[in-house]
């Protein structure tokens, strides 16, 4: 491995940084031997011209100097490029750990040179990472936007709708069906915002901002806690800068949804 990668090594669902001055935290820098076994490592990616790998480890290493810290603490850590990768870190370093043998015959995978992929080299069966697409919609009719809150958020804040993509559906059906069912509304005019990848664990949540269409707001209980209108200029607390969703509301309140 080149002497001048970095590193973003996770330890148990943690990710090892040390001091990078002003800049806040960054991932080290180092050889292979400094920090695991090189075999096991993947190349995700460059980071600040320079090579960027990703490992697993069984604690913090002996010889840097550093800290442990959750993958979202790192957007404001470390800064959104660093949280990215520490995202695609972790999805691909799930998907190495799960796909050890194949799904069909059991046999021991292995990784393949050029491509993220696990082969079966008994059956030939491909495993690639994982990825679960959801939608996120932000409802507006006139002035107001559609909140909810899940039993899961912290106290007090509320969010846009979101749900999985079935099998066989597309986005914008999956967009529909979310909203009806979450909280019993009807929408039209959906427009795309953007996507982001969501390692929680695979996720890649797909943003549409839509228009009230009819009906009366009906939560699910299993789903969610509590909905309704929210003027623009006097919204509850929303997600924070990390989640799409945030930037989503943002973009909504500068720019209208008429």
């Amino acid at each position: 491995m080149d002497e001048s990668s970095y590193w973003v090594l996770r330890c148990g669902n943690q990710f090892f940084v040390v001091d990078g001055g002003q800049s806040g935290k960054t991932f080290p820098l180092g050889a292979a031997a400094d920090f695991c076994d090189p075999t096991t490592a993947l190349r995700i990616g460059d980071w600040q011209g320079r090579p960027c790998l990703a490992a697993e480890i069984a604690g913090p290493p002996d010889r840097v100097a550093g800290e442990l810290s959750l993958l979202r603490p790192l957007y404001g850590l470390a800064g959104a490029e660093a949280f990215a990768l520490a995202g695609r870190a972790s999805e691909l370093l799930d998907w190495q750990r799960n796909h050890r043998f194949c799904g069909h015959c059991g046999t021991p995978t292995v990784k393949k040179s050029d491509e993220f992929a696990m082969v079966c080299p008994a059956c030939g069966l491909l495993a690639y990472p994982r990825i679960s697409p959801a939608v996120m919609v932000l409802v507006g009719r006139g002035d107001e936007l559609l909140l909810a809150r899940s039993p899961h958020f912290r106290p007090g804040m509320f969010s846009a709708l979101a749900g999985f993509v079935e099998a066989g559906e597309t986005v914008e059906q999956c967009a529909v069906r979310e909203v009806r069912e979450e909280v019993g509304i009807e929408i039209a005019g959906l427009r795309y915002f953007r996507s982001q990848p969501w390692p929680f664990p695979n996720s890649l949540m797909i943003a549409f901002f839509a228009d009230y269409a009819g009906g009366e707001i009906t939560p699910d209980p299993s789903e969610i806690e509590a909905a309704g209108w929210f003027p623009r200029d006097a919204l509850p607390p929303l997600p924070d800068q990390a989640s799409i969703a945030r930037h989503l509301i943002e973009a909504a309140c500068r720019a209208g949804m008429r």
